[in-house]
């Protein structure tokens, strides 16, 4: 946290970097404040980073504010206009996006929020999310270089509650939880970004307004479940989702792990577990939804045997949810692959118990493929056990796996793991045309690569021609013996 004369001096250098937009603004007799996570920042050392984009909030419309931007802009963006906000790049290079006061709010089933205009600011702040994003900074008095005059706008205390690391509302919680559902998961957010403790109001609110959830679009849940997973700790964040409800209209696979304990084998919380995997693992967007993911596949495979609680085949079940979940919240196809994979091969590791060959290397390491590392850290943060020896067992086990990989990679390209023929080459040698024995020669030969490294042409040329021979004898029909006759 910041002191207040860093705090102050790092709010003067926010409100240099806009002077000439401020003064322009006044010139034209409008009022100009600098708002959100800029003016927040200021007090968070751990955040401030003053080549941010600038929110600037003020009284003038829409076309004003274009008209005052364009002369001081390389470039105007207008994506937001029908929500008063007119974005531009500043002839130094600082981008701003300037909004009309306002308020917005969900009428009917939309899912897009309709905009009224405000003409004060105290009233744009009370509809703001959060206390800690609802101080404002008067950038026109610091342009000005007025004295005695007031510059920093909080009427709600979210200074305080930055201090305190307590997050809250301006006004009732309930009422701006409706007029846009998709702050609730934005307080997930801001909890798990500045570890903060959720006011209680502010979680009852959540609690009895999760449906409305239903009103926001998949992409803006996405863009916050985003956002939340690559934040300070995520498990602040993502357990709120779960205790609230909120999880059950986006992400219902969640709440599931919270499995019955059983009394007699006593597995463990695999909820829990996976708060801890998320905030074990470096704060990448694929690997973190892995990790979230990795064990959504545990309640559908649940049973108790003889020998304990098992999850059979979690990993696969798991792998499929985790594309079904991620398709509706309209991942890229790209990123629903990466975490699924992650899924699906986290628990390869623990199937090779018995040493690692070079065979069990090259299969792990051609799966796995540009997702190596992200499955190695996985699988180590996927160890939470409060057992000190099998921990330092399983960590010891990893590292012998990375050494192996590294040795091998002495030996071999372990990032090209081909047979040593193309498809061209196996038509070639065996005299076919395209088909799929094509294929099922590709895989022999992967076979090949995989049990023994790489081979010399000839020596693939000449095994291929076996095993195509020996294909040809069991294929081929025998002509009956004797004195039978073929029906």
């Amino acid at each position: 946290m910041a002191t207040f004369a860093q705090s102050d001096q790092r709010l003067r250098a926010l409100a240099l970097r806009t002077r000439a937009l401020a003064l322009a603004f006044d010139e034209a007799g409008f009022a100009l404040y600098a708002v959100g996570g800029a003016v927040r920042d200021a007090f968070l050392e751990e955040s401030f980073d003053l080549d941010l984009d600038v929110d600037l909030t003020t009284n003038a419309r829409p076309a004003d504010i274009e008209r005052i931007l364009t002369p001081l802009c390389t470039a105007l963006w207008h994506q937001g206009r029908a929500f008063g906000t007119i974005g531009g790049a500043l002839r130094d290079g600082t981008k701003v996006e300037i909004t009309t006061f306002r308020s917005e709010s969900y009428v009917d089933h939309s899912r897009k929020p309709a905009v009224t205009w405000g003409d004060s600011l105290e009233g744009d702040l009370s509809r703001r999310d959060f206390t800690i994003n609802a101080v404002a900074l008067d950038v026109v008095a610091l342009a000005k270089e007025e004295t005695g005059v007031r510059t920093l706008f909080d009427f709600h205390h979210g200074v305080s509650d930055l201090l305190d690391r307590r997050l809250r509302t301006p006004i009732d919680a309930a009422t701006l939880f409706r007029d846009d559902p998709l702050r609730m998961l934005r307080a997930a957010r801001f909890a798990a970004r500045f570890d903060m403790s959720i006011d209680p109001e502010v979680e009852e609110a959540a609690r009895a307004n999760a449906s409305e959830l239903s009103k926001v679009s998949a992409e803006r849940i996405r863009g916050e479940l985003d956002l939340l997973m690559v934040s300070h700790r995520p498990s602040i964040g993502l357990d709120f989702i779960v205790r609230t409800g909120l999880a059950h209209q986006f992400a219902p696979e969640l709440p599931l792990l919270q499995l019955e304990q059983d009394p007699v084998h006593r597995h463990k919380d695999v909820l829990a577990h996976t708060w801890a995997v998320v905030d074990r693992t470096s704060p990448t967007l694929v690997l973190r939804l892995a990790a979230l993911f990795h064990d959504v596949g545990k309640p559908l495979t649940r049973s108790i045997g003889p020998e304990g609680v098992s999850f059979r085949f979690h990993d696969v079940v798991g792998a499929r949810l985790t594309r079904q979940r991620m398709a509706a919240l309209k991942y890229s196809q790209e990123t629903i692959d990466d975490v699924a994979s992650l899924v699906e091969l986290h628990l390869r590791f623990h199937t090779y118990k018995l040493g690692w060959s070079d065979r069990a290397v090259r299969r792990y390491v051609r799966d796995a493929g540009e997702l190596l590392d992200e499955l190695n850290e996985l699988t180590r943060c996927d160890c939470t056990t409060r057992n000190a020896r099998k921990a330092a067992t399983l960590a010891q086990r990893m590292d012998e796996l990375e050494v192996r990989i590294a040795e091998l990679r002495e030996r071999e390209d372990l990032g090209r793991l081909r047979p040593a023929l193309d498809g061209v080459a196996v038509m070639k040698v065996l005299n076919i045309s395209p088909s799929r024995e094509v294929g099922r020669a590709l895989d022999f030969l992967m076979e090949i690569r995989l049990d023994e490294g790489d081979i010399p042409v000839a020596e693939a040329e000449r095994r291929l021609r076996e095993w195509w021979a020996e294909r040809a004898d069991t294929t081929t029909p025998r002509a009956p013996s004797g004195g039978e006759r073929t029906p």
